[in-house]
């Protein structure tokens, strides 16, 4: 990895583009040190709940934010809107005709979906940033709340929390076109990256406060996180190739056709989609409950919905179990809607193409599903034990803060990995001598 940025920065136009997407990344972090105002930011994480270790849903999202969203700064719902908004049009892509027509219109449709995903991105920035402002004001965390100078601090801190999404989407797209890999993944990737100093030292103290018990457990922690990570890259990189055979035929004096390709599937090619998806829904009832002053500690006076509020917290058990049923069933639903065997098996037919050993059509499609269906089912799993293994450790260790380094490593990980690939395809576009040797 390093030496292809060595690599790339030798190259001028390379260098340009690395600059600037680390230029557009500054931009990001100082926004996300720019406090809202009328804000009293040192209630924030307590209202939300985020110290308890509840695993609700704020918590989720200030860990994708950067820890904006607990310091109340102009970022701090991040590019959240614009993931929900990616999800929903996705799903209405498989329901919708006319946004499943725009799908397949290559560039163009791209382009358009792409509009509609900004303006329900902006719909959803709005409705989340007048909710928090109601969750802020009811928790005392609001200074004015009262008369005109009320109205004109809501107006304000709505105004700063949407100005800030919108902002961070524009940044993601200044990446996109003039800088390297994908605008929204590399934001998503500096807000993680950001945190991992903080999350690192307070592991530390948790470890300093337990003694030499907990002392034991560093070089365990060490290896255990080096060693997901390498399972991340192999299993990033690992594919099913599914040989194709294209027949010969013979246009006026020349023959084409006759080589041999392959169908590659990806082992993890939804990538951490199912996990946020699990993660979303797995943290709505502490969500919810949180709402009506149910947190879990035992103050609230209601016996049943306290535990049932324990049930769903990140050190459950059954939060694990679950946890790891909906991320196989998500990968199995994200892969449906991106794959189509059928489609696949009328595209080979009419190139001439055809897997060997499987009539064209109907066979080959039942033996794609197959395929298909086997490796979903090695990646779901693998996704799901990076996900829930954390929790796990995090369970028989007694340590907290472990929760979510499944879901950030694989984040991590996988913009790292994907940047390194528009490198290279860049470097090799430019014929650098590395490449061709």
């Amino acid at each position: 990895m390093f030496e292809v940025f060595r690599n790339a920065w030798k190259l001028a136009d390379l260098r340009k583009k690395i600059l600037y997407t680390l230029f557009i990344i500054l931009i990001f972090r100082l926004g996300a040190s720019i406090f809202v105002p009328f804000l009293d930011t040192d209630k924030i994480s307590t209202v939300l709940g985020m110290d308890q270790g509840g695993g609700n849903l704020f918590s989720y999202w200030d860990q994708m934010t950067g820890g904006s969203l607990s310091n109340g700064t102009l970022f701090a719902m991040s590019i959240t809107p614009y993931i929900n908004a990616s999800i929903i049009i996705q799903l209405l892509t498989v329901a919708i005709k006319p946004l499943e027509r725009l799908a397949k219109e290559g560039d163009e449709g791209r382009k358009k979906l792409n509009k509609i995903n900004k303006l329900v991105a902006l719909g959803l920035a709005i409705f989340q940033a007048v909710a928090f402002y109601i969750t802020l004001r009811n928790g005392g965390v609001v200074k004015y709340t009262n008369g005109f100078d009320g109205v004109i601090s809501a107006i304000v801190i709505v105004g700063c929390f949407v100005a800030g999404a919108s902002l961070i989407i524009w940044l993601g797209d200044q990446i996109s076109e003039k800088g390297i890999g994908n605008g929204i993944s590399m934001i998503l990737f500096a807000g993680i990256v950001s945190r991992i100093p903080g999350d690192v030292i307070g592991l530390f103290r948790t470890i300093s406060a337990g003694g030499m018990k907990n002392a034991i457990l560093v070089p365990i922690i060490l290896i255990i996180y080096v060693g997901m990570i390498t399972l991340v890259v192999l299993m990033t990189n690992a594919e099913r190739k599914i040989p194709v055979q294209y027949a010969k035929r013979v246009v006026g004096r020349k023959m084409y056709g006759g080589q041999s390709s392959y169908i590659p599937i990806k082992v993890a090619m939804s990538g951490v989609m199912p996990i946020i998806f699990a993660m979303s829904i797995m943290s709505l009832p502490s969500t919810i409950c949180f709402f009506f002053g149910i947190s879990g500690d035992g103050t609230s006076g209601h016996d049943f919905w306290e535990g049932f509020v324990r049930l769903f917290s990140t050190s459950s058990w059954l939060y694990a179990v679950l946890y790891f049923l909906l991320i196989i069933g998500f990968n199995y639903f994200y892969v449906a809607i991106q794959y189509n065997p059928i489609q696949i098996a009328n595209d080979l037919k009419k190139n001439n193409g055809a897997i060997p050993g499987y009539r064209p059509g109907q066979p080959t499609a039942d033996f794609i599903n197959n395929s298909l269906s086997k490796v979903t089912l090695i990646g779901a799993i693998f996704l799901g034990f990076i996900a829930i293994f954390p929790i796990i450790f995090q369970n028989l260790s007694g340590i907290q803060g472990l929760s979510l380094g499944g879901t950030t490593i694989l984040i991590v990980v996988g913009v790292s990995l994907e940047t390194v690939r528009s490198l290279e395809s860049q470097m090799m576009m430019r014929h650098h001598k590395g490449f061709l040797e």
